[in-house]
């Protein structure tokens, strides 16, 4: 079973960023490997109160960010 922290841990460090599997150059999603486990990775942009996204991704005022990692079969 894969640890929490190994996940967060990934997560937090994935630089295999390319032009194919990330074109607008976000890097709010990416896949890694974790005690043989394929994970997903993403980041989600909400607005101030959690219940809309984001109007403007960029502004932490404005925006709260949630990661989420999953299976790839959950996605």
């Amino acid at each position: 079973m894969t640890s929490k922290t190994d996940a967060y841990l990934a997560a937090a460090f994935d630089s295999a960023f390319t032009e194919d599997n990330n074109p607008w150059g976000t890097h709010d999603f990416g896949t890694v490997t974790v005690q043989g486990e394929r994970l997903y990775w993403k980041i989600d942009y909400y607005d101030a109160d959690r219940e809309y996204g984001s109007d403007d991704p960029v502004d932490p005022a404005r925006t709260h960010r949630v990661l989420t990692i999953l299976f790839p079969s959950e996605y």
